[in-house]
């Protein structure tokens, strides 16, 4: 039986090399080679790893042995025969602590924990509106009403959150502090995990009947109207704040901000570049041709714009001051029109005769452009 024991223990490794500490290392060195490794290896870090959770043991019994002076003794003097019938052994509840969460909370003193809340004023919610508006709206400015969300008192208990209308109490479970201590007791002293009382929400205060209405909080939720007031310039994206327009704060806090995001809707006839804008405006052949004065709509009213003689298709002309208007600001950007020469699609035959006589009173070029592009074009290649 001994030298089968023996030959269990000989398969052990040295305790100082697993934890990675000389022998004279001290106790300090030696807690922090521990928590390095142990939240290294530890099963709930390295989950479905049978390795981590061999080697997290290992580590586990070389710390228990090296942090025990008599065992580290014993250890010292006569290696792992001196610790048989010591008793030990090696678990994941051997220092304290369970999961991964529990020795976190152990090294980092806790993991999403939440110190209790102030049983003062508290700053309310801000708030998120999406508005989508024309372009002329965005253009001359526009006002829309809201409902947004409120809290109004309750008419059940008059906003004291009691039925019988008594004051709120210290809370017997935290004693009035807002927050519940457990001790733990571990490897590394005692440890204290602080959390949110769970009865009165860290409030330190409760209702002794709540109302049934509003549970005790004294108010339930409302709407209020608000009147936004966008101004002219705004485009696509422009985000407006309104001051203490947001959700109420809590016992009197003051109000959140509403946030509002504006979108500009596309227009069927413009289309918006910044401060500028760019329409397209359909001339017959013959005006293009003759020239002419032609009406053109902009956002403020009909403006006339002179087509002079031989005008080419997609030529732009630009009306000053007809544009979007420059947000806080009395300045106005541009309105800018291209020309669309539309071409008959059915001539008559007294049309076609004309049109032709016109082509021959002109030269060759009007007749066949094509045949004088290639001309030109060949002549450039020679």
């Amino acid at each position: 039986m001994r030298s089968r024991f023996a030959a269990a223990h000989m398969e052990k490794r040295d305790f100082y090399d697993v934890l990675g500490v000389n022998r004279g290392a001290s106790k300090e060195e030696i807690r922090k080679a521990y928590r390095s490794l142990a939240r290294r290896y530890h099963p709930d870090v390295n989950p479905g790893d049978p390795g981590a959770e061999k080697r997290f043991k290992e580590i586990s019994e070389a710390y228990q042995v090296l942090s025990d002076d008599s065992k580290r003794s014993a250890y010292d003097r006569f290696g792992h025969e001196g610790l048989s019938g010591a008793g030990m052994d090696f678990g994941f509840s051997d220092f304290g602590f369970g999961g991964f969460s529990d020795i976190f909370d152990t090294f980092f003193g806790g993991r999403g924990a939440r110190r209790a809340r102030p049983a003062g004023p508290a700053r309310g919610a801000d708030l998120r509106y999406d508005m989508t508006i024309s372009l002329a709206d965005a253009a001359f400015g526009t006002e829309e009403q809201l409902s947004a969300p409120d809290l109004v008192e309750c008419e059940k208990c008059r906003g004291t959150g009691s039925r019988s209308g008594a004051h709120r109490v210290a809370c017997s479970t935290c004693a009035g502090t807002g927050e519940v201590r457990r001790a733990r007791q571990t490897v590394f002293g005692q440890f204290v995990n602080i959390t949110t009382c769970p009865d009165c929400r860290g409030e330190a205060k409760v209702v002794p009947d709540p109302c049934g209405e509003c549970r005790g909080a004294g108010f339930v939720r409302g709407e209020r109207k608000v009147l936004i007031k966008v101004p002219p310039g705004v485009a696509s994206g422009t985000r407006l704040r309104l001051m203490g327009e947001g959700e109420p704060g809590e016992h009197g806090g003051p109000r959140g901000d509403l946030y509002v995001f504006v979108s500009v809707r596309e227009h069927g006839l413009f289309r918006r570049d910044g401060e500028n804008l760019h329409c397209e405006a359909p001339i017959s052949f013959f005006q293009a041709a003759l020239g002419d004065e032609i009406e053109v709509p902009t956002l403020y009213g009909a403006e006339k714009i002179r087509i002079p003689p031989g005008t080419q298709n997609g030529a732009r002309f630009r009306l000053r001051g007809k544009g979007m208007p420059v947000l806080k600001s009395p300045q106005r950007g541009d309105l800018i029109v291209s020309v669309s020469v539309q071409v008959p699609r059915r001539l008559s035959r007294k049309q076609k005769e004309l049109l032709t006589e016109f082509a021959r009173e002109d030269g060759e070029e009007s007749l066949r452009p094509q045949k004088s592009f290639f001309k030109r074009f060949k002549d450039l290649l020679d």
